[in-house]
């Protein structure tokens, strides 16, 4: 097997050499022709052109580094026993199940509460390893018993090993029957490689459920998958087409949530993500960047942080950084048709000067962006993602994004990068949506430019997961993993960009359960005074609320708009009533000028009762999330309001 894996390599290695683009663009009439492999003879024929841009642009990031000056590596922290497992407490929001404030864990029993079994678990496991380790560290604080806090669900499971939420689990998977989602693979050692699947091959359709945990549906497959992937092993397989099913309480994206339900999610997310990586036998070790000192001004080795508050100065709100989105901006002006865009690098001494000059001119505005070729501004966007002092996909996630591949199915790996792109923080995410729109664009045009999403994925894998600030060294065999798993991931990322941003519904439940369990436990430890001040002013708002009930009846929603004409509109609740139906009524009640520029900038929002605040999607249906979060308010808005 090892020699067979060292000749696939030298094949992939002669490939590149066949098919190497020079670096000086401006003596070159056109690219390399692409040696004559026989695609027909074999499958391994086919990996080997679909991997040549990968090693292409591997060799051209080699080339262009030895142009530029040094820069610091981020040192990665290995963390001592039992603090990886602390930190992953703390960053999922429990913290408080350990240290001075263990006394009283209330708020997180309240979280432990509305866990799935699989995610119950995964917190468990972290909660006796930190236990241990501070017993043996002789740490004076409360160290809690993990009996006394899991007592709710052992007994559950004790009760009903497989009992009614694995029920549920496998009653609602019923609803989404079960496509064979195997991509052709590739054996290296003891690891299945993956290849992205050419994208014109017939694709099957497939509903992705976001009603139940990812962790609980891969828990109630396992055994059926793993037979499944047998019997498909070594067959070529379409790349499903994954679609998002109505859900009429409406989909939840990124950005429509408050903050405090944000992180909530996020809490969560980390967890559910755990416990699918556990249950799928999937090894996910998190990493802790070391703070270095790192460039406080200017564009290319900055944190995207401090490009933004630079940015945010200049125009608040501002969300992606401006170098990257005029670097954009001047590639998309020069035309997406042109072959081999982001294949074909720019001059490497020409990028090096272009930097310079960028870095001194860019915010005084007096840039000659006309003297930027296009292949040179694609260059130096790939440049701009590389050197960030840490990756645009985290350090702390970086080695979890590489690990999707590992996992067995194309649907489990959608679900991971789902929850790795809710966990990104919110710079990083921001900017990765503006590249994956981009690149999607570029492949629009794919007839005239050639580049197909493989072609792109293949090109942008190495600027995304072998970040220069890591000083990643790999060996022949682990850089042949890598540049098939990472293209696998870049290929997902830009094939289901559309998804990824969606925050699943069984999490966003949680939060909804979260926030109603919170709220029962704040009336509990009330005082005699703050009784007799809730008593008066419920008694208060219970005449004042007697009052308006006489114009809102049963089955009616009051809506304010304090930014429209039309302030405030009492609405017939019916099935067919949806969220776009509603702002189309107040929006009507605008004059002409004025209705075209609002429509697209105010939104309908569920504010209160089980959610702090979401934006809702047009095709909500109002009757449906009535009856899920009753005591809600109505509010029209903008979302920068």
């Amino acid at each position: 097997m090892v020699t067979v894996v060292t000749q696939l390599v030298h094949c992939f290695h002669r490939s590149c050499r066949y098919g190497q683009y020079t670096m000086n663009q401006e003596s070159t009439t056109k690219a390399t022709e692409k040696p004559p492999f026989d695609r027909s003879s074999s499958q391994d024929s086919l990996d080997e052109m679909s991997m040549e841009d990968y090693w292409t642009e591997l060799e051209n990031i080699k080339k262009s580094s030895e142009n530029r000056q040094a820069q610091e590596v981020v040192v990665v922290k290995v963390p001592d026993e039992g603090e990886l497992e602390e930190e992953w407490l703390k960053e999922a929001g429990l913290s408080n199940l350990f240290g001075e404030s263990a006394e009283d864990p209330q708020e997180s029993m309240v979280f432990l509460s509305t866990l799935t079994r699989t995610q119950a678990a995964a917190v468990q496991r972290r909660v006796e390893t930190v236990s241990q380790t501070l017993r043996k560290k002789n740490k004076q604080y409360h160290i809690p018993d993990v009996r006394d806090i899991f007592a709710q669900q052992t007994e559950s499971k004790e009760k009903a090993p497989d009992g009614p939420e694995l029920q549920a689990v496998r009653t609602i998977e019923n609803k989404y029957q079960e496509k064979d989602d195997q991509a052709s693979c590739l054996t290296v050692s003891d690891k299945e490689l993956i290849l992205p699947v050419p994208e014109d091959t017939p694709a099957s359709v497939t509903d992705i459920n976001l009603e139940v945990s990812f962790a609980e549906q891969a828990f109630s497959q396992k055994d059926s998958a793993k037979d499944k992937a047998q019997k498909t092993k070594g067959n070529d397989a379409s790349l499903p087409s994954f679609r998002l099913p109505k859900d009429k309480t409406g989909t939840t994206k990124v950005g429509d949530l408050a903050p405090q339900d944000m992180k909530k999610v996020c809490n969560l997310a980390l967890i559910e993500l755990t416990a699918l990586y556990e249950v799928l036998g999937v090894e996910m070790k998190q990493q802790k960047a070391v703070k270095i000192k790192t460039r406080d001004s200017g564009l290319f080795g900055v944190p995207l942080t401090v490009l933004l508050e630079q940015d945010q100065r200049r125009v608040p709100g501002t969300r992606i950084p401006f170098i990257f989105q005029k670097l954009i901006s001047r590639i998309e002006e020069g035309g997406l048709e042109t072959e081999g865009l982001l294949r074909i690098p720019g001059a490497a001494t020409r990028i090096k000067n272009l930097c310079q000059e960028l870095e001194a001119k860019f915010y005084e505005g007096t840039f000659n962006w006309e003297s930027v070729k296009q292949h040179d501004a694609a260059s130096l966007l790939k440049l701009f993602i590389r050197e960030l002092p840490q990756p645009l996909l985290s350090v702390e996630y970086l080695k979890a994004f590489q690990a999707v591949q590992n996992l067995p199915m194309k649907k489990q790996q959608l679900q991971a990068l789902n929850l790795l792109v809710i966990l990104l923080p919110d710079a990083n995410r921001d900017t990765l949506k503006a590249l994956l729109e981009f690149l999607q664009r570029v492949i629009d045009n794919k007839e005239k430019n050639k580049m197909t999403v493989m072609n792109v994925a293949m090109v942008m894998a190495p600027n995304l997961f072998m970040c220069h600030a890591l000083g990643l060294k790999s060996g022949e065999q682990r850089e042949f993993v890598m540049a098939a798993g990472t293209a696998n991931i870049m290929h997902l990322l830009i094939k289901y960009q559309k998804l990824l941003w969606t925050i699943p519904k069984f999490i966003v439940n949680q939060v909804r359960k979260q926030n109603t369990e919170s709220h029962k436990k704040d009336k509990k430890p009330m005082k005699k005074l703050l009784k007799k001040m809730a008593y008066d002013r419920e008694k208060y708002e219970k005449q004042d609320k007697s009052t308006n009930d006489a114009d809102v009846p049963q089955g009616v929603i009051r809506v304010q708009a304090p930014h429209l004409s039309k302030v405030s509109m009492a609405i017939q609740l019916t099935e067919e009533l949806k969220a776009s139906d509603v702002l189309a009524r107040f929006l009507s009640q605008e004059s002409g000028v004025a209705q075209t520029l609002k429509k697209g900038e105010v939104f309908l929002y569920e504010i209160g009762g089980n959610i702090g605040e979401r934006c809702l999607d047009e095709d909500t249906y109002m009757q449906d999330l009535y009856q899920l979060n009753p005591n809600a308010e109505w509010v029209i808005k903008s979302k920068l309001s």
